[in-house]
């Protein structure tokens, strides 16, 4: 009988330190806000939220480069405007040049100025963007990681940009003031359709950053969708939901003080009374 007691109390005794352990991690968990402390707890869980948290470590650098090649687009959009119209203007001092009321003083003229928009359409190909890289790469264009799957480059290379048909547009410039220095009309002419060319060549990268910029806000947009939706799954699985906690602590610490208070009760009965 007495073995029969004691066993009954152990068992007592380990119940009231389970119902206090539960109570105590209630008690954390309202605390931290959090429903998993350590992977024991729920290993399926934890395993998931590690995995949700390795996503959003990884989309958030994908949005910064997002961010990043957002500005880039629109400072590389920015130059080749003023690109486009410097040749419109070249175009312009050219058709007028071509007039036979023109005299060598006044094409040389045109001449110097044609240079002088030569140089400073060099001077925008060297364009530097705000971390002092060149906004327009020397070789290939650089290409960027935007999502798992996504990759491409937000702004052409320099060479795509500035060259077409193996010349710098600055050259084709060049050679058109010297055209108009020597008053070659066959050499003005031919200058005259590289300019047009090269008016098209740049217009079509303006087109082409148009739609990169299109993309990145597309992809951008998709990217923020799936953030709120990770965002909510991880807090479906890891946030503690304080309502029921605290219910649940209440119920935790009512029944471990109606436990506790059993047990001492019993305690201060005598042995004749247990035996009885």
């Amino acid at each position: 009988m007495i073995n029969a007691v004691g066993n009954r109390m152990t068992r007592e005794i380990a119940r009231q330190q389970k119902l206090s352990s539960q109570l105590e991690r209630t008690m954390v968990q309202i605390s931290s806000g959090k429903l998993i402390q350590r992977m024991s707890d729920d290993p399926v869980a934890a395993r998931r939220i590690a995995t949700i948290g390795k996503t959003q470590a990884s989309m958030k650098t994908w949005s910064t480069n997002i961010k990043s090649a957002e500005a880039l687009v629109s400072q590389a959009d920015g130059v080749l405007k003023s690109t486009g119209n410097m040749l419109v203007r070249a175009r312009e001092l050219m058709l007028s040049a071509t007039s036979d009321s023109v005299n060598p003083a006044d094409r040389a003229t045109i001449a110097a100025e044609l240079s002088a928009i030569a140089n400073e359409i060099d001077g925008l190909a060297s364009t530097r963007d705000s971390n002092g890289e060149p906004l327009f790469a020397a070789g290939s264009a650089k290409v960027v990681r935007f999502d798992s799957d996504v990759s491409f480059a937000p702004v052409p290379s320099a060479g795509d940009a500035f060259v077409m048909g193996g010349n710098s547009l600055s050259t084709g410039l060049r050679d058109a003031a010297a055209a108009l220095a020597s008053g070659d009309k066959v050499a003005m002419g031919a200058s005259l359709t590289t300019l047009n060319a090269a008016i098209g060549h740049v217009a079509d990268q303006n087109a082409a950053l148009g739609l990169s910029a299109g993309r990145l806000e597309r992809i951008g947009d998709g990217l923020e969708s799936r953030g709120i939706a990770l965002a909510d799954e991880r807090s479906a699985v890891e946030d503690t939901n304080l309502s029921v906690a605290i219910a649940q602590l209440n119920a935790q610490d009512l029944t471990l003080n109606a436990a506790q208070a059993a047990f001492a009760k019993i305690n201060r009965q005598s042995l004749f009374d247990l035996l009885n």
